[in-house]
């Protein structure tokens, strides 16, 4: 197993396909976007399937989620998807996207046996979402999120991030309207992962801003029916349930303690933490002909490195040099 010097088990792993997006939210990255990875550092289709296998097979690794960049730009993605899904013991096998392109694939990807998706959207402005992404896509969102639903890549779950004084406004409306369409819907703290470096503390709004907001308009309790465990959301019944809302408190409510994620970029390099500054080549060793048993015991090594949590509080505390497009969420 994939376990660290405190005890904890990776099981979940976040493999990111691509650097690139096509978007430019300003949480993440320049409007004029970042120098992408060239295609030679990449990971083949073939190279990403071995390590997973590897994960699955060998490591205890039974949640796959492929990520980005924007995944959905890997041409290869449904066929990475469907050769995942044939591996023994069977992952859980899961899709963090800005939506953009789903419209188009949800039905592919459901067919090659993706569970479920999980999309980006801050918004429910088109004129707001042009503003923080620098693109006038905002309706590709809206249409790849009803084609998920559609496919049955359910639940469909949309991942938000509050914007003091730019889209904070909108909590209880977000939440209206995922009840409404039936998804559910996870706030996430802004975090440290913007190319630019300039994430400040004072302008993220924390977990409790959000429950406030929230709690004007609903009526929140805890859903303690089932244990959070690993789940990085606190999950909170809504007027009672059965609906619910997640608040992913990554910055001031940390759940390093209970963390059982790994993440491998699109490069090769495993992470053993999403703020972790040091890596662990696979790449290299693998394309210099590396057995399977030879790059697991590298990942279990990496992996046994793994800090007690992620320091942001810290006034040692270093932002990692890759932004979040480069590591994969």
């Amino acid at each position: 197993m994939l376990r660290d010097s405190f005890g904890r088990v990776a099981t979940d792993l976040r493999v990111s396909l691509t650097d690139k997006c096509n978007l430019r939210c300003t949480y993440c990255m320049p409007p004029e976007g970042l120098d992408w990875l060239p295609n030679a550092q990449l990971l083949t289709a073939d190279e990403i399937v071995r390590l997973v296998t590897i994960g699955v097979e060998r490591l205890g690794i039974d949640e796959v989620r492929y990520t980005g960049g924007e995944p959905l730009l890997r041409r290869e993605l449904v066929d990475i998807v469907g050769r995942t899904t044939t591996l023994t013991p069977k992952p859980q096998v899961s899709l963090t996207t800005n939506g953009i392109g789903l419209a188009r694939l949800a039905e592919p990807l459901a067919a090659a046996g993706l569970d479920r998706v999980n999309v980006s959207l801050d918004t429910l402005d088109p004129g707001t979402f042009k503003r923080l992404a620098h693109r006038d896509r905002h309706a590709d969102v809206i249409d790849g999120l009803a084609a998920a639903d559609g496919a049955g890549l359910r639940p469909v779950k949309v991942n938000a991030v509050l914007m003091r004084g730019v889209n904070d406004h909108e909590a209880a409306s977000l939440l209206r309207w995922s009840l409404d369409q039936g998804y559910e819907l996870r706030f996430i703290e802004q975090m440290p992962l913007d190319a630019q470096h300039g994430w400040s503390r004072d302008n993220m709004v924390t977990a409790d801003e959000i429950l406030q907001l929230l709690s004007g308009s609903f009526d929140l309790t805890p859903d303690d029916r089932e244990e959070r465990g690993s789940a990085p959301a606190e999950r909170f019944l809504v007027d009672g349930g059965p609906a619910r809302v997640g608040v992913i408190g990554s910055v001031t409510r940390p759940f390093c303690g209970a963390c059982d994620r790994v993440r491998l970029t699109a490069d090769g390099q495993v992470r053993n933490c999403l703020f972790a500054t040091e890596e662990s080549d696979l790449k290299t060793p693998m394309r210099d002909g590396a057995s399977d048993e030879e790059l697991a015991e590298r990942w279990l090594v990496a992996v046994s490195r793994k800090r007690a949590g992620h320091g942001i509080d810290d006034p040692s505390f270093l932002q990692p040099a890759r932004p979040m497009s480069a590591i994969g969420g």
